[in-house]
């Protein structure tokens, strides 16, 4: 579950950063705004989850074996 809201939040965060660069980027060519943002979404889809999958990995614990 900790998995799915890690990677619900960064889609968030990776759709607003679409948005917004989206938009700066009408604003100077507008013929390209929408592939922009089309590559940038499934980037960011992809970013948020790598970057979710590296968050809820479980922390390895150092195993200390005895020494034979």
């Amino acid at each position: 579950m900790q998995l799915l809201v890690y990677y619900v939040v960064f889609m968030i965060l990776g759709d607003l950063a679409s948005y917004v660069i989206g938009l700066f980027v009408e604003r100077m060519w507008p013929e390209a705004s929408l592939v922009v943002f089309l590559a940038l979404y499934f980037f960011f889809l992809w970013v948020a989850w790598i970057l979710a999958v590296k968050f809820t990995e479980p922390k390895k614990e150092l195993a200390h074996a005895p020494a034979q």
